[in-house]
């Protein structure tokens, strides 16, 4: 089969591998389509803990069953299928265990044609999506559900705020809050990103580069219930300056590093609560799914590429320029 490798610090081919086997109670899926996360740039730059080469890089996949090797889970071959990409997550909501691991590092993962996965992991494709935009909803859908719901505990009616809307996270976020019946804002350096959200059901939305953009927000709606973040950096602080008393502000990334430092006494005068989060339990998954089919909802993708195109699907999550997931298909 073919297959996306990196072979050793910041090199990728498209080769030919040895189709896997699947061992006892996991399934071959074909896969029809795979998407990019920040996780697979990070692991060929050599950014991310336990690399090893050469490795299968991607998370998020949707295919159909090939293969059934012992518990068949309810599935069949030629069923269509996504792939749970968080393996081993434990007994408890709350976090996850040691053990816990992700689709694409250390197991080979979905930039190939086939990939071996449990039974457990998978389930039905939504019947309201195609190929592209099933592959583009596992690890995003399932981090953006967690942070929204698990963690933040959103409920209808509250205000929200997107930090850094047009990556995978950010818009499922946005979506699935305006779906759960919140009222969303927006923020992004690139106005055309705040339109297009605009457009998708953001209330408005803000540059958080123009300096005093924190006062423009304050003014026009006083102030967020929930804000979801993944940037940290010297950004953090004006976060804090839009949030409501007694707010919450989630984040799954800090890819501007650590705040130089924690405005604690803002927070505690506001009774803020800040929450860490991280992909998603079962739990989270089997509820995610079921509300994006409930919601339909259905992920934004660019343009799909194909397996030989790699190298510019790279390039655009490299720079940044996508609006919406990066799928790549087989």
């Amino acid at each position: 089969m073919r297959a996306v490798q990196f072979t050793a610090l910041d090199q990728m081919i498209v080769t030919a591998v040895a189709k896997p086997v699947p061992a006892e109670g996991e399934a071959l899926v074909q896969v029809k389509a795979a998407a990019l996360n920040h996780r697979d740039l990070w692991i060929k730059q050599g950014q991310y803990p336990g690399l090893k080469w050469p490795i299968i890089p991607g998370s998020d996949g949707a295919g159909v069953v090939a293969e059934l090797n012992g518990a068949k889970g309810g599935f069949a071959i030629g069923d269509e299928v996504i792939i749970n990409p968080a393996f081993n997550w434990g007994e408890a909501e709350r976090a996850q265990v040691d053990s816990f691991s992700i689709l694409g590092l250390p197991r080979n993962g979905t930039l190939a044609e086939y990939v071996t996965v449990p039974v457990s992991q998978l389930s039905r494709k939504p019947a309201h999506l195609n190929w592209s935009e099933a592959a583009a909803l596992p690890l995003a859908g399932l981090t953006a559900y967690r942070a929204l719901f698990s963690r933040a505990n959103l409920q209808a009616g509250e205000r929200v705020l997107i930090n850094g809307v047009g990556g995978g996270v950010a818009l499922f976020a946005m979506q699935f809050a305006v779906a759960a019946g919140a009222e969303v804002w927006v923020t992004s350096s690139d106005s055309v990103k705040i339109e297009r959200a605009i457009a998708l059901g953001a209330a408005g939305g803000f540059d958080y580069n123009e300096k005093g953009w924190t006062r423009k927000a304050r003014a026009a709606v006083t102030g967020f219930d929930v804000l979801v973040e993944s940037a940290g950096g010297t950004g953090f602080e004006r976060l804090v300056d839009v949030a409501n008393p007694g707010g919450r502000i989630v984040f799954f990334g800090a890819t501007q590093g650590d705040p130089a430092s924690l405005p604690m006494r803002k927070i505690f005068w506001k009774q803020l609560s800040l929450l860490g989060t991280t992909m998603g339990s079962p739990t989270d998954w089997a509820e995610m799914t079921k509300f994006v089919g409930e919601h339909r909802v259905k992920p934004l993708v660019g343009e799909p590429l194909a397996l030989d195109q790699i190298e510019i699907a790279f390039d655009l999550m490299a720079r940044g320029a996508q609006f919406g997931k990066i799928v790549v298909l087989m």
